[in-house]
């Protein structure tokens, strides 16, 4: 059966890498298997929850080439919730409590004094209808939190096990965890209730999703099985840090997918490097998410941090350039002005990192070149003397190599000294594409003008 897989975001900032690794991690299994995508946003949080954050995040999705079957917003889902809750409290899974929140602090650090787990010890469960008429009396309004396990216990106990499709076998001792607030005093409904209400209705088979969530799956797994239906697989990846080993942010805006867009990257170097990057698999550029899905499976993630790294992505960027075809970034290079046509791609692609650098070849060969005014003496004589040697009219991918020849002969330079202060006077950059394809494109009246900025005064 094809699977059905969802990415979750809250609306709250941006999203990073880190969240697009999740995001792709889902695309791509849904992908190998003919399955659905559908993207949830999880904006229950009404206070920080923004509408235009949630089109930046569903651009952003679609910038790295991920299409969802169907969009939902946990907003306009309220009453499925509020009807999970009506169960879950007919069957007994869902009692009324009524601590302020320092109430329960001092207790977890009572708790944790005498050396017990701060987790929550059932005090609602024990509460007396007239109890709590007097407490509401006092204006208190209840929270509401899901039992765990036995109701007998006075916390829960047991053990929730799971087969993880990155992590293997998987078990966490609900003694270690405090019942959870499904519903809050106001009403509204905290992360864990909406997931598992709206991945019941939307038929979720797969949850894939980082590690920092392999706590709550224990919870989940119980609040399905309450609700009367069959969990979904699980799957939690590594997560990505930055190239210094710290940790990533929406909220900080730490790497965002809109930033790398922005700065001209190719949005299959972000995904190859965002999945790749801490598997087992080489990270090298796929030209699109169908090889990408291939090269994908959970068995060949680590189970140790991943570190993306602003520069390894420069460098998949620019291999990812180095190959693409000429039809896929012909009418880009138009759009920034770069003329020159296919041969003038080939000649500067391998000195690009982003492919807005060509435009500064383009510049470079089509502009004004600034002079290099640190040239020593008798570089500047050579580069003015250079003009006398240079070949008539038309140039083709020889000219320059007949050119350096005839100088090579005269001067009796070689190397560095031959060809670098003829580099610097005709582009005026140390470095950059080869010059015998550059030349044709600078032109011969150019060229000259160029080197004739050099004559000794």
């Amino acid at each position: 059966m094809p699977s059905i897989v969802r990415f979750a975001p809250s609306p709250t900032g941006f999203i990073h890498v880190g969240n697009a690794r999740t995001a792709l991690f889902n695309w791509l299994f849904a992908l190998r298997d003919g399955g659905r995508f559908l993207l949830r946003f999880d904006d229950t949080d009404a206070k920080r929850s923004r509408s235009d954050l949630a089109a930046a995040i569903a651009a952003d999705l679609a910038w790295l080439g991920i299409a969802p079957a169907a969009i939902y917003r946990q907003s306009d889902r309220l009453a499925l919730y509020a009807a999970a809750a009506g169960r879950l409290e007919a069957a007994g899974r869902l009692y009324a409590c009524y601590e302020t929140a320092e109430e329960l602090e001092a207790r977890r650090q009572s708790q944790r004094r005498r050396g017990l787990p701060p987790v929550y010890d059932r005090a609602g469960l024990r509460l007396t209808a007239a109890r709590r008429a007097d407490l509401e009396a006092e204006g208190r309004r209840p929270h509401w939190r899901f039992l765990l396990g036995s109701p007998e216990a006075a916390h829960a106990s047991g053990e929730i096990a799971w087969d993880d499709l990155f992590r293997g076998r998987q078990a966490i001792d609900l003694g270690s965890l405090s019942d959870p607030v499904l519903v809050r005093e106001d009403g509204t409904f905290p992360y864990t209730m909406p997931s598992v209400a709206d991945d019941i209705d939307m038929g979720t088979t797969h949850v894939i999703r980082g590690e920092d969530h392999v706590t709550n799956t224990a919870v989940q797994i119980e609040l399905f099985r309450a609700l009367g239906a069959a969990e979904p697989a699980f799957g939690h990846h590594n997560l990505l840090v930055n190239a210094e080993g710290e940790g990533l942010s929406k909220r900080m805006g730490s790497q965002s997918v809109a930033s790398y867009r922005e700065a001209g990257f190719e949005p299959m170097a972000v995904a190859s490097l965002a999945v790749l990057i801490g598997t087992s698999e080489a990270v090298e550029p796929a030209p699109d998410l169908e090889t990408l899905a291939r090269r994908f499976t959970p068995s060949k993630v680590s189970r140790a941090p991943a570190r993306f790294d602003d520069a390894e992505l420069a460098a998949v960027n620019a291999r990812l350039l180095q190959v693409l075809p000429w039809e896929a970034v012909a009418p880009r290079l138009a759009a920034l002005g770069v003329g020159g046509g296919e041969a003038f791609w080939n000649a500067v692609r391998k000195n690009c990192t982003v492919l807005a650098d060509a435009r500064l070849w383009w510049d470079v060969v089509s502009a004004t070149v600034a002079p290099v005014t640190e040239m020593p003496r008798e570089d500047a004589a050579f580069v003015a003397g250079a003009a006398d040697a240079l070949p008539p009219e038309p140039w083709d991918g020889a000219t320059w190599s007949n050119w350096i020849a005839s100088l090579k002969e005269a001067s009796g330079r070689s190397g560095r000294r031959l060809f670098m202060p003829l580099r610097l006077a005709l582009t005026g950059r140390d470095h950059g594409p080869e010059l015998a394809a550059l030349l044709p494109f600078i032109g011969r009246s150019s060229t000259l003008a160029r080197l004739a900025g050099y004559r000794p005064r």
